[in-house]
């Protein structure tokens, strides 16, 4: 039996809302369902202000614009990180600074941002990767000192905390993704989370194409025209139907993605301690989410065997980024500082494992695959 990487779970009532926004006969953007879940984001995660986006890369376009992101202004991010976190700045005229990541959160290390910082610098952006926090408290304050803006790519963050504050409440902005991967989904789909409310009334009319839609809906303007730049970013309140649903049932998918999480980091445990592979560290002060499962074998080829074998016996297991700053377009569009190397070793050793709803009939299959295959290639 084949055991896909991810699976998307369904919670049973999405066709049903999705019935409805028919009948309501609301399919554009910001219906009923999107009011919703702006709703629940902004309690939810302590956010000023939540906006639905088409995607979470959307989101990221949309907080380069609002931090005004141009011609050789220069943005502090990992290499690690998937292209979107990068492409939304160069979009602007942006360049990616890429600093090195810690070898026990796969984060930006964030001991090596302020070497990186020069006149240019306008913002850092942090990963918190597999929803795992940064350490913001000492990025908050390095921002702070340098007058600079915090973006936080939550895209795997939802429901982690840092210190016990809500990841993608703490910069100045935040990014959400809701695709398929994710924990919680809506097919393709994302957040812009607005901490300092500066920004508000802009990320509207960004956010509407440029134009003062949102105040003319309230009844604030008489008409409505183009007052700045922006685009289409807004999702079908059919893709929000899907999203309440899902958010509706978030204590449940986050507890069901835990047990699934937990299982394996016990089952790993020995193998750990004899040196076949390491398994994720999570710090004390970071209250993770369980969206992802990795492991980190001894050397780049042993992974890649592992991978392999792994997938010939039907169970799909992936590695995960290829450094940006070592891509094509990272050469061409950014810049590095100082060594990458924990980022170039871990992004070879990587290995990561199935994890979705449905998957607890099939976990021991896996993890006794696992443990085979880590001592064969010990």
């Amino acid at each position: 039996m084949h055991i896909p990487f991810n699976k998307p779970y369904f919670t049973g009532k999405e066709i049903e809302y999705i019935q409805q926004t028919h009948t309501q006969r609301h399919l554009s953007g910001d219906g009923p369902f999107t009011q919703k879940c702006h709703i629940w984001l902004e309690q939810f995660i302590g956010t000023r202000k939540a906006l639905l986006t088409h995607s979470c890369t959307a989101a990221l376009e949309m907080a380069a614009i609002l931090a005004n992101i141009k011609s050789g202004d220069e943005v502090i991010m990992p290499s690690y990180t998937f292209v979107s976190t990068a492409n939304a700045f160069v979009l602007r005229g942006g360049t990616p600074v890429f600093v090195d990541i810690r070898p026990d959160t796969l984060n930006i290390d964030e001991k090596k941002i302020e070497a990186a910082i020069t006149s240019k610098t306008k913002a850092i952006v942090v990963v918190h990767y597999g929803g795992v926090a940064c350490e913001m408290n000492t990025i908050l304050a390095i921002a702070q000192k340098h007058n600079l803006f915090v973006i936080e790519d939550a895209a795997q963050a939802i429901g982690a905390k840092y210190k016990g504050k809500p990841l993608g409440s703490l910069g100045h902005l935040a990014a959400l993704s809701f695709h398929e991967t994710k924990n919680i989904i809506s097919g393709e789909g994302g957040a812009l989370l607005i901490n300092d409310e500066r920004f508000i009334d802009r990320a509207t009319i960004i956010r509407e194409k440029g134009t003062n839609r949102s105040k003319f809906l309230k009844g604030q303007v008489d008409k409505y025209t183009w007052v700045d730049i922006g685009s289409s970013y807004l999702p079908s309140d059919i893709i929000a139907a899907f999203l309440w649903t899902q958010l509706e049932n978030f204590e449940s998918i986050t507890s069901k993605r835990k047990s699934l999480w937990e299982k394996y980091h016990q089952s790993f445990s020995q193998a750990e301690t004899n040196g076949y592979l390491r398994r994720p560290i999570i710090p004390s002060d970071c209250q993770f989410n369980a969206h992802l499962y990795y492991l980190l074998l001894p050397t780049a080829k042993k992974r890649d065997s592992f991978l392999s074998a792994l997938n010939k016996k039907e169970i799909n297991s992936v590695f995960h980024y290829i450094p940006l700053h070592d891509s094509p377009a990272g050469k061409k569009y950014g810049r590095t500082v100082g060594s990458l190397e924990v980022t170039m070793d871990l992004s070879q050793r990587i290995a990561r494992l199935p994890l979705w709803i449905g998957l607890e009939k099939n976990q021991d299959q896996i993890i006794n695959q696992v443990l085979l295959e880590t001592s064969n290639h010990s």
